[in-house]
C-alpha cells in the first residue's frame, strides 16, 4: 500500500464526500454522535455495495486500509490540477 500525497487531507475530505454520497442516497442519516470509525465503515461498505470501490479482502479491513481506500476513491474523482494530488 503506497502512500498518497496529501493522504491525510484526501481521506479527510473523502469522509466529507462520503457522507454526502451516503445521505443523499438516502440510505442514511448520520449523527454528530457518530464515530469517524463508524462513518469510514458505513460508507466504504455502502460504496462496495453500489460497486463504486472494489472490495478489500475481509482479512484487510482495517481502519488505515479503509482511510486509504477512501482517499484513493476521492483522488480519483478530483482534476488532475487539483492542489490536494500536487
Amino acid at each position: 500500500m503506497n502512500k498518497l500525497k496529501n493522504e491525510a487531507a484526501l481521506f479527510k475530505e473523502a469522509l466529507i464526500a462520503g457522507v454526502k454520497y451516503a445521505e443523499g442516497r438516502g440510505v442514511v442519516e448520520f449523527e454528530a454522535t457518530d464515530s469517524m470509525s463508524e462513518k469510514l465503515l458505513y460508507i466504504y461498505r455502502l460504496l462496495v455495495h453500489d460497486k463504486v470501490i472494489q472490495p478489500l479482502p475481509e482479512d484487510q479491513v482495517a481502519e488505515k486500509t479503509l482511510r486509504h481506500k477512501l482517499a484513493i476513491w476521492y483522488a480519483k474523482q478530483l482534476p488532475k490540477d487539483h492542489p490536494l494530488l500536487k
